[in-house]
């Protein structure tokens, strides 16, 4: 027996916010004081860098359980499943349902009950919980919901990763634009078809120095309430992380499969940074002697921004529907998904399609 994905959707926000919108933001330096280059040279720094062009924000009367339930909808369509027949429902998010304007989070209820309640699910024995492990929990709920399966202990789940990050940004940090908003859930079923599904898997937390690579913080804008705080991240030690610890997580887990690098058609990651994962990539392949192959990676951090658990799910979505120019899946395509976030935690897996 094998575990596999049987049904995907993804929830997209309309609301497109171009490089341009933030050309009349005031971007300050952690200190308080003004950034010395002008906003048109920061943007055009940030794309080079990033790869990012625009990102999606979700409307004023939404919030990130109503994405979920909206992505987990078409997933559930997809898998043409009754919901009834589920036996977990995994949400992986981070900072819970932050209405517009307000400055608290709402985890009362868990945002998987939220979505179980929107699904109208009367059965009892779907259990429906929350996880927070960074922009890798989405895969990590794959993981869980693989392990449930393959114990017995359950044959259909639900695994959601959403997020709206817009609600959580300092508007004068530069870093605010890499974030965007959108959700992404799948159907995880058994298969008896063992040459599909999950191959291998591998997970980590690295905590012992790394814990706060990513925190919440106050704004660089020194006349705002401290008590209110934001999404941060040192960046520079998030990036060298990511390209000492990926690429040496994606080989352990390919060699567990026993599938041949030469073998692999598609790598998933997590959407944080154009370069960075350019970079991993790249040094994927030279643990192996080789070149990264032309179009091994999709992207949508372009025209998506980075959605946090919501990348790998959304796109998985677009590129098995077609939706990614230029790129397709196949019957018996390997895949590895990647994905690499706050905690500091890292993980992979190979999948089958």
């Amino acid at each position: 027996m094998t575990v596999k994905i049987t049904g995907i959707g993804s929830y997209i926000p309309e609301q497109r916010v171009k490089n341009t919108d933030f050309e009349s933001h005031s971007f300050l330096n952690e200190d308080g004081t003004s950034l010395p280059s002008t906003n048109d040279i920061i943007i055009e720094k940030f794309k080079g860098i990033t790869g990012i062009e625009e990102r999606r924000y979700t409307t004023p009367d939404l919030v990130t359980s109503d994405l979920a339930f909206m992505a987990s909808q078409k997933a559930i369509e997809n898998a043409n499943i009754d919901p009834e027949t589920l036996d977990y429902i995994i949400f992986a998010h981070n900072f819970g349902d932050v209405r517009h304007g307000a400055i608290q989070s709402d985890i009362l209820p868990s945002l998987a009950t939220r979505v179980k309640h929107r699904l109208q699910i009367k059965n009892p024995r779907c259990v429906a919980y929350d996880i927070l492990f960074g922009c890798p929990g989405w895969i990590e709920g794959v993981l869980q919901a693989n392990a449930y399966i393959k114990s017995g202990m359950a044959k259909r789940c639900l695994v959601i990763g959403a997020e709206t990050l817009s609600r959580v940004v300092d508007v004068h940090d530069r870093d605010s634009m890499i974030y965007s908003d959108g959700a992404g859930a799948s159907i995880i079923e058994a298969s008896e078809n063992d040459n599909e599904g999950i191959l291998s898997h591998e997970s980590a937390t690295f905590a012992y120095e790394e814990a706060n690579y990513l925190f919440f913080g106050n704004s660089f804008n020194k006349n705002l309430d401290p008590d209110v705080r934001y999404i941060k991240m040192h960046g520079r030690k998030i990036y060298e992380f990511a390209l000492s610890n990926v690429p040496l997580a994606m080989k352990s887990c390919l060699e567990k499969s026993g599938v041949a690098i030469d073998d692999v058609k598609k790598i998933l990651i997590h959407q944080a940074n154009e370069k960075m994962d350019e970079a991993i990539i790249n040094r994927f392949y030279k643990l192996y002697g080789k070149s990264a192959p032309e179009g091994i990676m999709p992207m949508s951090i372009n025209f998506l921004g980075n959605s946090s658990v919501a990348t790998v799910p959304t796109l998985y979505d677009l590129l098995i529907h077609g939706k990614i120019e230029n790129q397709e899946l196949h019957k018996g395509d390997v895949v590895i998904f990647a994905s690499v976030g706050a905690g500091m935690n890292v993980n992979a897996f190979v999948y089958r399609y």
